[in-house]
C-alpha cells in the first residue's frame, strides 16, 4: 500500500474550474463570467500594444546582450520595484521624499501578499488578520499558510442593499485586537465592487489609528477601476499621509495584461528609513527559501513602460480603453435588465466599479444559469464584467 493513499482529494479552485467547464461547453452562446481576464469585443485575450511594443525592445536588447538571462537579486529588479513603488505612492510621496519606502519585486500580488504575511508573522509575532466579508477567496488561504493562525472577518457587503456596510466594518474594526493586520481593498473592491468613499476612507483612518491596526492593501487594479492612476491609488496614499506604517500588494496582471508572468511589488512604509536594511534582510531570507528569486521577463516589461514616457503615455490609453469598455458594459447591462423588467432594483451594477460585480443572485439562481443557459460565474454571484462583451450582452440579459 502506498503511502500517499492517505491523501484526499481537495476541492477544486472554483474560478479555474469554471474556466475549464466552460472551455469544454461546445454551447455556441457560452459566457465566461468567472475568470478576472480583460476580453476584447470578440471575447479573445487582448495583448496589450504597449506590452508588444516593449517585448520587442527587450528583445533587441537580448540580441545586443545588454540584458540576460542572469539571475536577478533575491528583492528583485530593483529598478522596477522603485517605479512601482512610486506609481502607487505618487512621485511627491512624504515617504519617498524621506527614503522610508521601498519595494521588493514579487511573484504578482499573490507573491506580495504572502512575502508581506509571513514577514508580519515572523519579525513581529503578528496572527490575528482580518479580510472584508466577502473577499477575494485567495486572502484567506495566503494568510493561514504563512503563519497566522487567528482569521476574523470584517462586515461589508450589505444583501438588502446591495451596497457597502460601512457601519458594520467600522464596529468590527472598532472590536478589533490592538496589532490585528487589516486587509484593505485599495481600489475596485472584490468581489462587490464597492469602494469606500473619501469620507468613509477618513472614519476608518480614525478607528484604526485609534485602535493601533496594521493596514495592508491589496492594489490589484490600479488605472484598471477608473482609467486614472491617482484616482485609484488615493486611499493608499491617504493612510501614508496619515502617518501609518503600512504594507501595500502590487499586481501588474490586470492593468497591464501581463497574468501569466507574475509581475508584482510588495510596497513597504516605515516611519524610520534606518529600519529598512534590516526589515529587507529578513526579507531576504523569506524569500530565499520560498523561491530564491523573482522572474524577469514581466518585471522587465513595467519596467520598461513605466520608465519610458511614450510608452507610459501609451499604457495609460491602453488602461482607458479597458475601464471605459467595463463602464460601458455596465450601462448596457443595466438598461438591458430594466428593459425586459427583470424582478428586482439593478442600479448597483452601474454603482460598482473596475472587474467585477457582484450580482445578488443566489447560488441557486447562478447554478441555473450555469447549467441551463451556459452562463459561468462564481456561485457567490460575482461576475467578471470583463468577459461581458457587445456581442453577448443581449443574451446575457
Amino acid at each position: 500500500m502506498s503511502e500517499f493513499a492517505v491523501v484526499e482529494a481537495a476541492p477544486p479552485i472554483e474560478v479555474f474550474q469554471l474556466s475549464r467547464d466552460c472551455q469544454a461547453d461546445t454551447h455556441p452562446q457560452k459566457i465566461n463570467l468567472g475568470v478576472g481576464a480583460y476580453r476584447t469585443p470578440e471575447g479573445k485575450p487582448w495583448i496589450l500594444p504597449v506590452v508588444k511594443k516593449a517585448e520587442a525592445q527587450l528583445a533587441k536588447d537580448i540580441d545586443a546582450e545588454t540584458i540576460n538571462h542572469e539571475y536577478l537579486p533575491v528583492l528583485g529588479l530593483d529598478s522596477f520595484a522603485t517605479a512601482a513603488t512610486s506609481m502607487v505612492l505618487g512621485k511627491d510621496s512624504p515617504a519617498l521624499k524621506e527614503e522610508r519606502a521601498f519595494g521588493v519585486q514579487s511573484l504578482s500580488g499573490t507573491g506580495a501578499l504572502r512575502n508581506g504575511a509571513e514577514f508580519l508573522f515572523r519579525q513581529l509575532k503578528r496572527t490575528v488578520f482580518y479580510f472584508s466579508d466577502p473577499t477575494w477567496g485567495n486572502h484567506g488561504l495566503i494568510f493561514k499558510n504563512a503563519g497566522f493562525t487567528d482569521a476574523r472577518k470584517y462586515r461589508y457587503w450589505n444583501k438588502d442593499t446591495c451596497g457597502f456596510n460601512f457601519e458594520g466594518m467600522i464596529e468590527d474594526l472598532q472590536n478589533a485586537p490592538e496589532g490585528a493586520v487589516i486587509i484593505l481593498h485599495a481600489c475596485a473592491h472584490n468581489p462587490t465592487g464597492i469602494d469606500p468613499s473619501q469620507e468613509q476612507w477618513g472614519k476608518i483612518a480614525d478607528v484604526m489609528q485609534e485602535k493601533k491596526l496594521f493596514p495592508f492593501f491589496d492594489c490589484a487594479y490600479q488605472g484598471f477601476a477608473s482609467g486614472d492612476l491617482d484616482q485609484d491609488a488615493w486611499a493608499v496614499r491617504f493612510f501614508v499621509e496619515r502617518g501609518f506604517e503600512m504594507f501595500c500588494s502590487q499586481s501588474f496582471s490586470k492593468n497591464f495584461g501581463l497574468y501569466n508572468e507574475r509581475a508584482g511589488n510588495l510596497t513597504v512604509v516605515v516611519k524610520d528609513k534606518s529600519l529598512i536594511e534590516n526589515m529587507k534582510s529578513q526579507i531576504t531570507l523569506i524569500v530565499r527559501a520560498m523561491y530564491s528569486n523573482p522572474p524577469a521577463h514581466g518585471g522587465r516589461i513595467v519596467d520598461l513602460v513605466l520608465k519610458d514616457e511614450q510608452l507610459f503615455k501609451e499604457w495609460c490609453e491602453c488602461i482607458k480603453v479597458m475601464s471605459s469598455r467595463i463602464i460601458e458594459m455596465r450601462q448596457g447591462l443595466r438598461e438591458r435588465l430594466e428593459k425586459l423588467s427583470t424582478p428586482g432594483q439593478w442600479n448597483h451594477i452601474t454603482e460598482q466599479i473596475g472587474m467585477f460585480s457582484f450580482t445578488g443572485l443566489t447560488p441557486e439562481m447562478c447554478q441555473f444559469l450555469l447549467k441551463e443557459k451556459h452562463v459561468y460565474l462564481l456561485k457567490n454571484g460575482r461576475i467578471s464584467m470583463c468577459g461581458v462583451t457587445p456581442s453577448n450582452l443581449d443574451y446575457l440579459a
